[in-house]
């Protein structure tokens, strides 16, 4: 008995496995042409039906530098490119950003995240999103992420820009540039969406600046703080396995991210 008990058990874990595997949405690199002679790498994950598209932005220097069988140079362990899945599994077509291909090299998108060149690869890739999937176009940022998308939304407007915006684990100060609550954020006029970790050591990212951060989004027609507490904290306060990259409550923040996108 206790063998057949085994073997059930083994099978069903097997069956578990396999379900999972096959629930796993296919990922395919995409290039556009954006400004001229430039084109835009991305990873699109297409699950049936989406309900809407989330751009991801990971933080740091940006560049993931995918290659044509997907795989990632970079960025890997980042908290929106690790749970890139997760968002296609809450029925959402996933693209992951890469940095164009002409800052494929250091520095990447260091200094390059509120310039007018990279807003016109942002409004390329909401256009194609558009065209592609005919569903909302939501910038979603983590760290400084957070600055790209931040900027974005406050140069595009209407049909050139996003429906949404995401900004997690948000830049709040930075000594070495422009904060998003420095950006002129009275003129985004889409939902915004706060998402931040109350325990988030990072020295650019104090959780006690975020009240700071959503009185400015006054001009949003609809705006939420979603905060999380607890997880797992691993190594450097500002790198993705730390609270600052919300380890351990992946799926649960993407899961509430989700339905707030997703909300009527």
């Amino acid at each position: 008995m206790h063998i057949l008990r085994a073997l059930a058990v083994a099978l069903l874990l097997a069956m578990t496995v396999g379900s999972q595997a096959r629930a796993q949405v296919a990922e395919k690199p995409v290039d556009i042409p954006t400004r001229g002679g430039v084109t835009q790498r991305m990873l699109v994950l297409a699950p049936p039906d989406p309900k809407a598209a989330v751009v991801l932005f990971a933080g740091g220097h940006g560049g993931l530098q995918i290659f044509p069988n997907g795989s990632m140079n970079w960025g890997t362990g980042n908290f929106l490119v690790r749970s890139r899945q997760l968002f296609a599994e809450q029925g959402l077509l996933v693209i992951v950003l890469d940095t164009p291909s002409d800052r494929q090299t250091p520095p990447y998108l260091q200094g390059a995240r509120q310039r007018p060149e990279h807003v016109a690869d942002v409004k390329a890739v909401i256009g194609w999103v558009r065209e592609t999937a005919k569903v909302p176009v939501w910038l979603v940022g983590t760290s400084r992420g957070t600055q790209s998308v931040g900027y974005v939304a406050t140069e595009l407007t209407g049909a050139d820009g996003p429906d949404g915006i995401v900004l997690t684990a948000t830049i709040v100060t930075d000594p070495r540039g422009r904060a998003v609550p420095a950006m002129p954020l009275e003129k985004i006029r889409v939902p915004v969406l706060v998402v931040h970790h109350e325990q988030d050591a990072c020295s650019l990212c104090a959780y006690s600046e975020v009240p700071g951060l959503m009185r400015k989004l006054a001009g949003a027609p609809r705006s939420h703080l979603l905060s999380f507490q607890g997880g797992q904290n691993r190594g450097d306060p500002c790198e993705a396995f730390a609270h600052h990259g919300f380890n351990g409550l992946e799926r649960e923040v993407v899961r509430q991210t989700a339905a707030w996108i997703t909300a009527k």
